[in-house]
């Protein structure tokens, strides 16, 4: 069998690898502190917009009048909680209605 070298025209030296190049640590750290920045601002543009909605089902729970009077159950408590979650959908026609029965105690 004939040795070949490596380093002839038909295998030609490895390439540097694109991350080796001057500077890319700082591209690399620059880039992670980027999208770190948009995620971080993704989070809270999400919490804002879920606060939003929640206030939206509090304001829909106020105004159908379920945190008044003092008798409260199983029922209404769930209707509240189910009308609070619904939030803005409450105002396009949902009606969320929770029907809950406990047991008794035994005799």
């Amino acid at each position: 069998m004939e040795s070949v070298d490596i380093h002839t025209p038909f295998f030609p030296p490895a390439r540097r690898d694109r991350r080796d190049y001057p500077g890319a640590e700082r591209v690399r750290r620059l880039c992670s502190s980027a999208s770190a920045i948009r995620m971080e601002a993704v989070v809270r543009i999400a919490a804002v917009i879920v606060v939003i909605w929640l206030v939206i089902g509090v304001l829909a729970a106020v105004q159908r009048g379920y945190f008044g009077g003092s008798s409260t159950n199983c029922a209404k408590a769930g209707t509240t909680i189910v009308t609070i979650v619904a939030g803005p959908l409450n105002y396009v026609g949902a009606n969320p209605k929770i029907k809950c029965t406990l047991p008794q105690p035994s005799r």
